[in-house]
């Protein structure tokens, strides 16, 4: 069975097909194509982008993302666990919010100077 899907590696968007049972590619014009191709099947992952409470800060809200793509399965998981943050400020870009995020070995790390 072949399975369609469009990479969002770059911005090409190249419309991959994938065998499901071989994990062979095509469709792809670079090697990320077919790495994310693979990945997308057997073990999908996304980096989670959010914003949490910030007391003093020159709005109420900073944004935060993950460090890295943590799997796809803990997203809803992950942001539950931010909607409970409160940082205080001062802030600074990259201050990690939460260190290894629902134990994946990534961080939860703050994308702005506040």
């Amino acid at each position: 069975m072949k399975k369609n899907m469009i990479c969002i590696v770059c911005p090409m968007g190249c419309h991959l097909t994938v065998d499901t049972e071989t994990l062979e590619v095509t469709g792809n014009t670079c090697p990320r194509g077919e790495k994310y191709g693979k990945e997308e099947l057997t073990a999908p992952k996304r980096v989670i982008t959010s914003t949490v409470r910030i007391k003093g800060g020159i709005h109420n809200r900073v944004s935060v993302k993950t460090n890295d793509a943590i799997p796809k399965e803990l997203n809803f998981k992950c942001m539950e666990l931010l909607k409970d943050v409160e940082l205080v400020s001062p802030v600074k870009r990259g201050d990690v919010v939460i260190k290894n995020v629902l134990n994946t070995g990534v961080d939860v790390v703050v994308t702005r100077d506040m």
